[in-house]
């Protein structure tokens, strides 16, 4: 998927090494980006159909109502249609806000420094309670 299809709003689009479809959206996501934003996210879930979709929200300043709701219904319409998405690097309020909007906790991956020590002194317990072992 090239990076043109958002041609006048400031998402980059790319494609990860792993093959997962990097989605980063820049500053605030309001009504004035919403359809085309939706029609982007829906075009890749059903005509791309990634393995991953990863929505990088590290650069997103505020969410609205709509496009909030566009991301919560997004987590359905990829799980129809067996996509994993992800989304990766939000500020805590907009992870409030994302899961107040419906989006599941598992979907959100916080990663700021002060959650990375987490996931070092649980890596452990979760491998174990999962029982495939760290990777590597």
């Amino acid at each position: 998927m090239p990076d043109t299809l958002l041609p006048d709003s400031s998402v980059d689009i790319h494609t990860d090494v792993d093959g997962s479809l990097v989605v980063q959206p820049h500053g605030a996501m309001d009504d004035g980006c919403a359809v085309h934003f939706r029609q982007v996210l829906v075009h890749a879930i059903r005509k791309v159909r990634p393995l991953r979709l990863i929505l990088d929200l590290a650069d997103v300043s505020d969410v609205d109502p709509i496009n909030l709701g566009t991301l919560a219904a997004l987590c359905d319409l990829a799980d129809d249609h067996h996509v994993i998405v992800f989304m990766d690097n939000s500020s805590t309020t907009i992870a409030d806000q994302l899961q107040a909007a419906g989006v599941p906790r598992q979907r959100l991956r916080l990663r700021s420094p002060s959650t990375l020590h987490l996931f070092a002194e649980n890596k452990n317990d979760f491998f174990a309670e999962n029982k495939n072992g760290p990777p590597g």
